[in-house]
């Protein structure tokens, strides 16, 4: 099968050939590691771990959306949180941003990130049109 290699408008890339968001191979989705930066490449949300977590889920979602898919198609999630004491605060937004069922997933705690401004990263793998039910 022939991949697609997808930057959304919308979501920070680097420069071209240095990075591609996601990668569509059939229906299925793969996404990069996204953090929680705005559009020009500034981390959000300084030292809010909450902040800058929903915004690494606005940038998923629009990463999803320039690929065909919403995060109803999703089927796994990896985060990284810098930090053991940011877990439980991930966790509550977690509840109610991600989509029930919720997908597949995996928690990391780490050291640091790419961009030491940033506490959080989130990366996916997605399924066009597999939509889940309970």
């Amino acid at each position: 099968m022939q991949q697609r290699h997808i930057n959304p408008p919308g979501v920070y890339a680097p420069p071209p050939g240095m990075y591609t968001h996601v990668v569509a191979v059939g229906r299925t989705l793969y996404v990069s590691g996204l953090l929680p930066y705005d559009e020009e490449g500034k981390p959000v949300g300084g030292e809010d771990v909450e902040a800058q977590y929903e915004q690494a889920w606005r940038n998923l979602t629009l990463a999803l959306g320039a690929a065909g898919a919403t995060v109803s198609d999703l089927v796994r999630t990896t985060t990284y949180i810098v930090g053991q004491r940011h877990v439980a605060a991930v966790r509550d937004v977690r509840r109610r941003i991600v989509p029930k069922p919720p997908p597949a997933s995996t928690l990391i705690v780490v050291a640091g990130l790419a961009d030491p401004a940033c506490l959080v990263e989130v990366d996916a793998i997605a399924v066009i049109g597999s939509g889940r039910s309970s």
